[in-house]
């Protein structure tokens, strides 16, 4: 067991939270939510050890082990990946590692010979003679193929070192499981995976994810920071949306209750109070009025930011026609011949395991760059706006978030900017900080605020979701949503994939596979899945 006793954790005058007193048990998974900043890698760190909180303890049971998904991609570079893995059982690499050194010696002495058998001890008891075996099972779960498993870390690309480090921190299986944003850089097969691996999983888990879907499959129940506190709801998130809501407005009714009962005698005190007949009547409801209180209603940091998109025209019949595009990037073809035609109405959804693919073919769709072969056409009515997935060359000046928004609005209401910045959480102060020392997730709602300002009748989105927290995903998934055009775009979260695509694109090693269904029915489809058996033959397959 994991107990968090009386912990606070303030910063000068800031608490992020106080007094917090939690109990995780084994065989339970723990979503930690949050707004940005409220600080839930922050606890989670507190948990591990890794930062001391401003008062209280953390008490893990005796001989548990805790097991942290590491950030550092670099930390393990001049490491083999299958020992990176094995290294998430500290223990057990040490005496590996041990024994590997003493039966690499010539000659054993005497109390060489009785240390290696402390050491094959060990080994047992650790389940050490399946260690290689587990690990290799845990990396091609997450979509590292076997081919990788004796190279050098550094030798793999980022997003490849994120899933051997979750590796690394599945491995062994820990009593306790501290996971930050696991499904990062992970496909769905990967995501799917991992969500079996977790509801299978017999140990204590604590995940901190913005990925609704994620949380909804894992979690048994939510730590939910808010209010400066950490609050614990069973269920899953959907259950927590609903409860705390529920709760929420219980409050607000209670309280609507109580003022109505206070105007009701506040004004027969004003109406008899000078009564000689009813002054007793009088005095005894005001002692009444005097004894009702209404319930505090704090603040919440939890913000939602508000995300319209509002053409100025809708589409024409022609839309935009895709034909025989190629592009070699860094001597690589990462678009062959793709052709595509898409109409009104398409809110299309663009997977496949490529990540440059896909972007790529967004930057040709923007006219960013130029494809080696073949043309795009947009339709003549055709206003298209673009979010980019890599967007920091837009924030490069030294100027306010109000005077970037200026560039992009025919608007000369400065009134009117003013509330829309305020719209899209950044009032005061804080339309004021300079574009470049934005935050990830500020810098997503300012490149939607620019788009929102556009009217176009074409949105194309490269990982909108990327740096946002569950509030302004949320938001985001109800905008497009409601948007009556057409969409393109790409994403790794399920639950926005699934609520908005009404077509899937799946860009495969051998080609194109084109379905005009949600990203479920596609999943689901027995002659889909025909289809992508065959197009993926002898090739990874990973989806999102």
């Amino acid at each position: 067991m994991l107990t968090a006793n009386n912990i606070t954790l303030s910063f000068g005058k800031r608490i992020l939270f106080k007094d917090v007193n939690l109990k995780f048990v084994p065989g339970n998974c723990y979503g930690l939510i949050g707004a940005n900043g409220s600080g839930k890698s922050t606890f989670l760190k507190i948990l591990s050890g890794e930062i001391e909180p401003s008062n209280g303890e953390i008490i893990i049971g005796p001989n548990m082990r805790l097991a942290v998904l590491r950030q550092d991609q670099f930390a393990f570079d001049d490491l083999l990946v299958m020992d990176t893995v094995i290294m998430g059982h500290k223990a057990l690499y040490d005496v590996l590692k041990e024994r590997e050194v003493l039966y690499a010696k010539e000659e054993m002495t005497e109390d060489d010979g009785i240390r290696a058998s402390e050491l094959e001890m060990a080994v047992a008891e650790m389940n050490g003679w399946e260690a290689e075996s587990d690990a290799g099972s845990l990396l091609n779960g997450l979509g590292i193929d076997e081919s990788l498993h004796s190279k050098y870390m550094r030798e793999l690309e980022a997003g490849q070192k994120v899933r051997v480090l979750l590796a690394q921190a599945l491995f062994g299986n820990p009593d306790i499981l501290l996971l930050d944003e696991p499904t990062n850089n992970l496909d769905l097969e990967s995501i799917n995976w991992l969500e079996e691996f977790l509801y299978r999983f017999e140990n204590t888990v604590i995940v901190v994810s913005h990925d609704r879907h994620f949380l909804n499959k894992v979690c048994t129940h939510i730590a939910d920071i808010d209010y400066s506190k950490i609050q614990l709801y069973v269920g899953n998130y959907d259950f927590w949306y609903q409860a705390s809501q529920l709760a929420q407005n219980q409050r607000k009714n209670e309280n609507k209750k109580k003022e109505d009962k206070m105007a009701e005698l506040r004004e027969f005190i004003a109406r008899f109070s000078s009564n000689a007949s009813k002054a007793r009547q009088a005095t005894s409801r005001k002692r009444l009025l005097e004894t009702i209180t209404l319930d505090e209603m704090p603040l919440s940091s939890r913000k939602f930011p508000f995300v319209n998109f509002k053409p100025d025209r809708e589409c024409g019949k022609n839309v935009l026609l895709v034909e025989n595009i190629s592009k070699t990037i860094d001597g690589t073809k990462v678009i062959d011949n793709f052709s595509l035609t898409i109409n009104r109405g398409d809110k299309i959804v663009f997977i496949g395991p490529s990540t440059v693919a896909k972007t790529t073919l967004f930057q040709i769709l923007a006219k960013e760059i130029e494809p080696d072969e073949g043309s795009i056409t947009w339709g003549v009515t055709i206003t298209p706006s673009y979010f980019p997935k890599e967007n920091s060359e837009y924030f490069q000046k030294d100027i306010s978030v109000f005077d970037w928004l200026c560039q992009y609005t025919k608007s000369t209401d400065m009134t009117y900017v003013r509330g829309f910045l305020g719209r899209m959480l950044f009032s005061g102060d804080e339309s004021m900080k300079e574009v470049n020392v934005l935050s990830g997730g500020e810098r997503v709602r300012c490149m939607l605020s620019k788009m929102m300002l556009s009217g176009a009748n074409v949105l194309m989105l490269d990982e909108p979701t990327n740096h946002l927290d569950l509030e302004s995903i949320s938001a985001l998934n109800e905008g497009l949503t409601d948007y009556p055009e057409v969409i393109l775009f790409t994403s790794h979260d399920h639950q926005f994939v699934n609520t908005i695509a009404n077509r899937i694109v799946e860009l495969t090693p051998t080609g194109i596979i084109d379905r005009i269904m949600s990203f479920d029915e596609y999943m689901a489809d027995p002659d889909v899945q025909k289809v992508r058996d065959k197009m993926y033959k002898g090739h990874l397959r990973m989806s999102l």
